[in-house]
């Protein structure tokens, strides 16, 4: 199974954990598993929890990001390098002004880690990497990683200049697959994977614990640790009308796109095979951001024809590059979403679930009750 992956992990906490003083332990690590805590989880520029990188010396950064790579394959930690990064390059598009109730509101330091249980230990432990745009999260039991979702990577800018000229596109394939297997539809099939002519703001899911049966895109106030007050409430009010306003977005298309646990869309069984094609490539695009170990057990889940069969694609919005556009790949357990539809369609959410182990939840229960029963 996990067999190399997880020790990594266990290295490079215990590594990054002695390398902190006892007041940064103590923002750091936390008991297991402090549900409350752990299976709260973020993508906007928001507290995550944790000591912040900003909090850290030089040295111990490094080893931060050093257990981050572990739960990262090298493209992975490449492309959440390089969103750390574009927190400088959104400062700049917004005039620098940004503020987030905090003295700099685009700021690549407030990324933050926190380790919940012992890794030294042989009870079950887990550890988060998190900041605007990023949440990486992994599970270990019996020395085996056993969840590594929710796993959430946007980009804003989606899409920014380099000299050359080139695109950096951090989030690019997840835009390209997609729309090259809707673009793939026949005009049929498209009739049943277009789930509303109107985008949502935002994932339909957001940053919930538990996904769940009617759930509703969130406004954009109820991503953050604590709702706002006073004229940052108001911007985030009025920054959420505005969308949906430019969006066109009226009630039936909210009640078009909410999650249903039976997935809906086109079904892989309807696919040529090339379209089963662009559907594979477009999964490895998100489960293939953890270490390939991890991502071949996942993949492994839908290798078979009959298990890709299980999988629904759905889009809403417009089917060319520039048109406000959504998204998601679902199955039984399986959920990948994105959106690209705020900042003048240059603001793109990915997120990859699993809809009954997330955090390791299944795992978990399965795990206590084989021990209580022994």
């Amino acid at each position: 199974m996990t067999s190399e992956t997880a020790p990594r992990m266990t290295e490079a906490a215990l590594e990054f954990l002695s390398a902190l003083d006892e007041p940064q332990r103590s923002q750091v690590a936390w008991d297991f598993p402090s549900d409350d805590e752990r299976r709260r989880w973020f993508y906007s520029p928001t507290d995550h929890g944790g000591l912040a990188l900003s909090s850290m010396r030089p040295a111990q950064q490094r080893l931060a990001m050093k257990l981050l790579r572990t739960g990262v394959s090298k493209p992975g930690y490449v492309t959440v390098s390089t969103i750390i990064g574009l927190e400088n390059v959104l400062d700049e598009v917004e005039g620098w002004v940004a503020s987030w109730e905090r003295e700099r509101g685009r700021d690549p330091g407030l990324y933050y880690v926190r380790v919940f249980g012992d890794p030294a230990g042989d009870q079950p432990w887990s550890w988060r990497f998190g900041g605007h745009h990023v949440s990486i999260n992994h599970t270990v039991v019996d020395g085996q990683v056993v969840a590594s979702t929710p796993c959430f990577l946007g980009a804003d800018p989606a899409s920014s200049p380099l000299l050359g000229p080139h695109l950096l596109r951090p989030l690019g394939a997840a835009e390209d697959l997609g729309r090259e297997l809707v673009h793939a539809l026949r005009p049929d099939q498209l009739a049943l994977a277009l789930l509303s002519p109107v985008a949502p703001v935002d994932l339909v899911t957001g940053n919930r614990t538990v996904v769940s049966e009617g759930d509703e895109p969130p406004h954009l106030g109820d991503i953050w640790r604590s709702r706002f007050t006073d004229e940052l409430a108001v911007r985030v009010d009025t920054m959420q009308a505005d969308a949906e306003r430019l969006l066109g977005l009226e009630p039936d298309h909210i009640a078009a796109l909410r999650f249903t646990a039976a997935p809906r869309g086109i079904s892989a069984v309807e696919l040529s095979v090339e379209q089963r094609e662009i559907l594979r490539a477009l999964l490895d695009v998100y489960v293939q951001r953890v270490p390939a170990e991890l991502a071949d057990l996942q993949v492994a889940k839908f290798a078979a024809e009959r298990d890709l069969d299980c999988l629904c694609f759905a889009w809403a919005g417009g089917i060319e590059s520039g048109q406000p556009h959504y998204y998601r790949v679902q199955g039984s357990q399986l959920l990948a979403e994105y959106d690209n539809t705020q900042r003048g369609t240059n603001h793109v959410h990915t997120v990859w679930r699993d809809l009954s182990n997330d955090f390791g939840i299944d795992y978990l229960a399965r795990h206590y009750a084989e021990h209580d029963h022994h």
